[in-house]
């Protein structure tokens, strides 16, 4: 302390802390200790603003009211619950939630939300402070990015502050939620999912299958052809990217459909969702046979042990379909939406589709079937109702009129 100094004889104390513009002041009424700013920067009129705080505690004390200023001042801040959700949810979701999940609600909490909204009591997370918070947010990335955060990135903080308010509300800390809404927010454009039209998946798979057959390196053969059968693999059968590294030979099953009268996969898939069932096109039998004579693999194996993340994206840049029309980056999860995309142009029933790609039709109709072209019926769209002889119409509105 830079300065100390002593009133009502010795019951109050003035002290400046170091670099501080205000004197502060402290006493100890009722065996806890009390400190308070007296927003003066002048001495004599600290003392008298000291004054008053301590003479104003004395009073509550003798009227019993100092046990809820107490209670008032031990109020748990926004920094308590969230280093207290942070202690919860990787306990609570192990097993559950991706340890990226997990890490990425820490990131945001440690980075950008405790920094700015840490030191208020949790009454005073209020939807005010909270706008304030994404105000700060957005000046602060324009200033050091030259752009705002992406919507989606500032979604996800207040994921994680909405968490960390729960959180608080479970033990008592927080009375209600506050208003979390994103004030004067307009509706956002619905884009279409990155997928390769027919004639650009066609581009593609002749491209995989060109590398394959003639490597850079003789060395790089194997991975060559591991990707070419990657691609086709997932375009015929819909899974995901994680759900396709996680596939094992045992969990491939070739089969005569009845439905169809055609030999296809049967497929138990690990992922997102769980444990489910998908049955490919007929196309991924061949991928899968040549999978196994070429890996001469044991039940347990993976069909793709290794992710061909890097020659994927080379192809991609020399073909030129890296990005859609629109500007969307293509990765390997654009050829799920690809198997959805051709199965819907081909006719096939959205709710099946749904099931066998382990997801809602909901989502299928927002983000897929909104832009087929060939889902729109144009017999159904331009139906003309047949129009009645002209002298049928006068003898009608004769009628009307008598």
């Amino acid at each position: 302390m830079t300065a100390r100094h002593e009133i009502l004889g010795g019951k109050v104390q003035l002290y400046k802390r170091p670099g501080g513009r205000f004197w502060q002041c402290s006493t100890s009424i009722g065996g806890k200790q009390h400190r308070a700013t007296t927003q003066k920067e002048e001495l004599s009129q600290a003392e008298d603003a000291a004054e008053d705080w301590y003479l104003e505690l004395r009073g509550m004390f003798k009227r019993g009211e100092l046990g809820k200023l107490l209670a008032v001042n031990a109020e748990k801040t926004f920094s308590d619950a969230a280093e207290q959700f942070l202690r919860e949810f990787p306990i609570i979701t192990e097993g559950q939630r991706n340890a990226i999940y997990v890490k990425g609600h820490e990131r945001r909490l440690r980075n950008y939300l405790i920094p700015f909204l840490g030191a208020l009591p949790l009454s005073e997370v209020t939807a005010g402070a909270i706008q304030n918070y994404r105000i700060d947010r957005i000046e602060k990335a324009k200033a050091k990015w030259g752009k705002p955060p992406a919507r989606s990135t500032i979604h996800q903080e207040i994921v994680a502050l909405r968490q960390t308010l729960k959180t608080a509300m479970r033990h008592g800390w927080l009375k209600s939620m506050p208003d979390l809404s994103e004030p004067y927010k307009f509706n956002t454009k619905i884009s279409h999912r990155a997928w390769f039209s027919p004639e650009e998946y066609r581009k593609l798979y002749t491209a995989t299958r060109k590398r394959a057959k003639h490597p850079i390196r003789d060395r790089y053969k194997w991975e060559g052809e591991q990707l070419h059968d990657m691609v086709l693999f997932m375009a015929n059968t819909g899974l995901r990217p994680d759900e396709v590294m996680r596939l094992e030979y045992r969990d491939v099953t070739v089969v005569d459909d009845d439905g169809s009268g055609e030999t296809i996969l049967e497929i138990e898939v690990r992922g997102k969702r769980g444990v489910g069932y998908c049955k490919s096109t007929a196309n991924a039998v061949p991928v899968f046979q040549r999978l196994k004579k070429r890996n001469k693999p044991s039940p347990e194996d993976r069909l793709f042990p290794t992710y061909q993340h890097e020659l994927f994206n080379r192809i991609l840049d020399e073909e030129g379909l890296k990005f859609d029309r629109e500007g969307q980056r293509r990765t390997f999860y654009s050829l799920r939406h690809t198997y959805i995309c051709l199965r819907l142009m081909e006719g096939a029933d959205i709710y099946q589709i749904a099931k066998n790609c382990r997801t809602s039709v909901e989502m299928i109709e927002k983000y897929y079937a909104s832009h087929i072209k060939t889902r729109l019926d144009a017999a159904a769209i331009n139906v003309r109702r047949p129009r009645p002889p002209k002298k049928e119409v006068q003898e009608v509105r004769k009628g009307e009129l008598a």
